[in-house]
């Protein structure tokens, strides 16, 4: 079974524009529907900085921690490891990557699913990755609403 989900959208609003946004965490239930509330954000995003959010999909709840492991905006790169904040040792690891475009910027999302667990790797992967996808393309459509564009 596959476990990388990738999609990419062309946005109007140049990478500096769309990079700034991706990287405000504050600002995630603004675009991402997924996301219910930040629950907690860093002063200031660097490598190793930390954030949870409480996240409502396939009607559960919970609170996903997050880690930066990559924050490059020259290349317009963000990436980061994000897992249930519950100590389940399954994780997801996170690649935006934002770069000019004829429209603007063409943004690429990925996510690697890593489940550990039994029950994440033969069951709830296989139940949530069928509708990751679809989130994920409305998520860079509501992101790029939100860059005017």
């Amino acid at each position: 079974m596959r476990k990388r989900e990738s999609v990419s959208a062309a946005m109007g609003a140049a990478p500096e524009v769309v990079f700034g946004l991706v990287t405000d965490v504050s600002r995630l239930p603004e675009w991402n529907k997924a996301i219910t509330k930040v629950v907690e954000a860093p002063e200031h995003l660097d490598s190793g900085s930390v954030w949870k959010v409480g996240i409502h999909a396939l009607g559960q709840s919970w609170v996903s921690k997050s880690r930066v492991s990559a924050l490059d905006p020259s290349a317009g790169r963000f990436a980061y490891r994000s897992q249930s904040d519950d100590g389940n040792p399954s994780y997801a690891d996170w690649v935006w990557h934002v770069e000019p475009h004829e429209s603007g910027s063409m943004v690429t999302l990925t996510v690697d699913l890593n489940p550990i667990t039994f029950w994440r790797k033969h069951l709830l992967v296989r139940i949530r990755r069928p509708s990751l996808r679809k989130e994920m393309q409305e998520s860079l459509a509501a992101l790029a609403a939100a860059v005017g564009g």
